[in-house]
């Protein structure tokens, strides 16, 4: 089936689109999806009509771009077309907060800080940090994002027990269940995650709870070289600290390793005092994080040319030396979980295309030997032209093959993953 640009949504088409959902609107300029022009934008109240409305794209082969609440919208490749942007804003409910389960539900467009904020009236937390403020639920999942507390608990694909979205065609399909013991078509939610809106539109999750933690300090020490950084980070993820993460911050040849240690009050004093010595000289212990609340070394909001070129790296843990050993001589700012091997990196805006480019395939290499990967999340639009975002994709074949099976047509924000997906 051929792509019809927005250019092309024909009166029938729009009047299709429309029919589906309560509201629907035309595309403004700041609709556009990383640059490219969106036709319509429909804001679906349930998941009856985010079904209506894909039944109605499919119908007319026009494309459609899901969209939360907009805050990584310029993650990935811009998409090939964008005929309809799915809203799924006003879909913002926690539908079931079971504490004595531990468990909650919530619509995808559902802010998580909205959900943190109900699910603590119970004593509970969802055990994932807001790395981008204001971000949804789906947008969450879509961008797999995660930040310290991974190393402690894991990431979205540890804490998913269930999950509803509507495939390409419109067909409701749900995976998992409302009870943690229930694995039943788990695999599905592990697939939807980190997909970028290619597979599937996610509408509702279920997630399992961990209880708040009364009280928390970060123990923090600076480190003058990359092995320095190394011999930290790996003290404190083999002592019997229980870390609930370790972060790395280094800049221009030097930075930081701290150590968050949560608990009960008494516990966590005991714990400070050991990391303190287990840190030695210069370990200083504090109520907030080094360097602020920011997960990311870059600002989310920032757009267009004045975005940074902003990178995810991952590596085996033992490789944490050689990575920030590859930073050395360039721009790169780094921040991240030292404790589960995924730090993310920064190049200023301004800094020149080639450099940027140079930057990221030193540190592709670095990666690549231990095991991980370094992927452009996101960047100026002339540095995403120059540059492979993803790198070296060895299960590439088998994710194409995943891609025709949910969205034969291709039309799920076509082009905005890896290899053009």
């Amino acid at each position: 089936m051929s792509t019809q640009t927005h250019e092309g949504l024909t009166a029938e088409a729009r009047s299709a689109v429309t029919s589906a959902c309560a509201e629907v609107t035309d595309a403004g300029p700041g609709d556009a999806v990383d640059g490219v022009a969106a036709g319509l934008v429909a804001r679906p109240a349930g998941t009856d009509q985010v079904a209506e409305v894909l039944r109605a794209t499919a119908a007319h082969g026009l494309t459609v771009v899901p969209r939360g609440r907009g805050t990584k919208l310029s993650w990935g490749a811009p998409p090939t077309s964008a005929d309809v942007v799915l809203d799924l804003s006003a879909m913002d409910q926690v539908l079931d907060h079971a504490a004595g389960d531990l468990i909650v539900a919530a619509q995808a467009g559902c802010r998580l800080a909205d959900l943190q904020e109900r699910v603590a009236e119970g004593g509970q937390r969802l055990v994932l940090d807001e790395t981008v403020p204001g971000a949804s639920i789906g947008g969450v999942l879509a961008a797999n994002t995660s930040g310290p507390r991974r190393t402690a608990v894991g990431s979205a694909r540890d804490l998913l027990i269930g999950i509803t979205l509507v495939r390409a065609d419109g067909v409701v399909a749900k995976a998992g269940g409302r009870v943690v013991k229930n694995v039943a078509g788990y695999d599905l939610g592990k697939l939807m995650i980190g997909s970028s809106g290619t597979l599937g539109v996610i509408v509702d999750a279920t997630f399992r709870l961990h209880p708040l933690a009364p009280t928390h300090r970060w123990v923090t020490v600076p480190v003058a070289s990359p092995a320095e950084a190394l011999a930290a980070a790996q003290a404190a993820v083999h002592s019997q600290v229980v870390p609930a993460a370790v972060e790395v911050d280094w800049q221009a040849g030097r930075g930081t390793v701290a150590v968050l240690l949560e608990g009960r009050e008494e516990g966590v004093a005991g714990r400070v005092r050991s990391t303190l010595a287990l840190l030695g000289d210069g370990a200083e212990e504090s109520d907030e994080a080094p360097g602020g609340p920011a997960t990311y070394p870059w600002d989310p909001t920032a757009a267009g040319d004045d975005r940074a070129t902003a990178l995810k790296l991952t590596f085996a843990l033992s490789g944490l030396g050689e990575v920030l050993a590859a930073a050395e001589g360039t721009e790169v700012h780094l921040r991240g979980s030292a404790g589960s091997g995924v730090v993310h990196g920064a190049v200023p805006a301004g800094t020149a295309t080639d450099d940027v480019v140079a930057t990221v395939l030193r540190l592709r290499a670095a990666c690549g030997a231990r095991g991980g990967a370094a992927v452009v999340v996101d960047a100026p639009s002339a540095v995403k032209g120059a540059v492979d975002l993803w790198g070296p994709v060895p299960a590439l074949d088998l994710m194409r093959r995943v891609k025709d099976q949910f969205d034969p047509d291709h039309r799920l924000s076509p082009g905005r993953f890896v290899g053009g997906i």
